[in-house]
């Protein structure tokens, strides 16, 4: 793990990316960071996030300013820009039932061909997907999400990467860590080794690749 600037960090997200984004209406997402990819005008992304947040907010920030090409979200509700980015045939949306979208992430991180839901069965949802029969019920397989790099939000981190959240705001960050080839994660403070029990670390630092400090440039 080291510690690093925004500048710095944002040197590692290239256009034309695949990139997960902790959050859950913008709580837990890492927003000095996606300020600097506005700031860069780093685009044609593809986000994996739980949703788009609002236009003034997180991944919103990102749509409102027309850097995605794709998202993949349980979502859009909250974001009217990202349903006439949609519409107008502008931003290509894969709305996925947000349990499934976790789990599609926990299986990209734990190396998994996929996993099989019943949720979707019958609707729009399978078109397209295998169905597989087990006991006489069906199910959807699905399949695992990658990212090229993970970015997340947490509340503090020691000096060996560990980290911990701020209650809900903890949401899909634990998961995407897991599940990109990069993982920068963004702190409100560092503590000294030692400072975090064992038992509070959410995210081990061994997954952690850089860290930025929130509010230092």
């Amino acid at each position: 793990m080291k510690v690093i600037t925004h500048d710095e960090a944002i040197k590692f997200i290239k256009p034309g990316m695949t990139i997960m984004i902790g959050g859950f209406l913008g709580v837990g997402t890492p927003e000095g960071i996606i300020d600097k990819i506005v700031e860069n005008r780093i685009d044609n992304l593809t986000v994996i996030a739980n949703d788009t947040a609002t236009p003034e907010r997180g991944i919103g920030k990102l749509i409102v300013n027309k850097l995605c090409k794709k998202v993949i979200v349980s979502h859009i509700g909250t974001n009217p820009e990202t349903q006439r980015q949609m519409i107008a045939g502008e931003l290509e949306v894969e709305l996925v039932p947000q349990g499934t979208l976790a789990e599609r992430v926990r299986a990209g991180g734990a190396g998994l061909g996929g996993i099989l839901t019943p949720t979707g069965v019958g609707t729009i949802v399978e078109n397209g997907k295998q169905i597989i029969e087990i006991e006489g019920k069906k199910y959807l397989l699905e399949l695992p999400l990658k990212a090229d790099v993970a970015l997340i939000k947490a509340k503090k981190c020691d000096y060996y990467g560990n980290l911990v959240y701020n209650f809900t705001a903890e949401n899909f960050n634990p998961l995407m860590a897991m599940a990109a080839e990069l993982v920068i994660v963004e702190v409100e403070e560092i503590v000294p080794v030692g400072a975090i029990a064992p038992n509070e670390v959410r995210t081990p630092g061994v997954l952690i690749d850089y860290v930025v400090v929130a509010g230092v440039k």
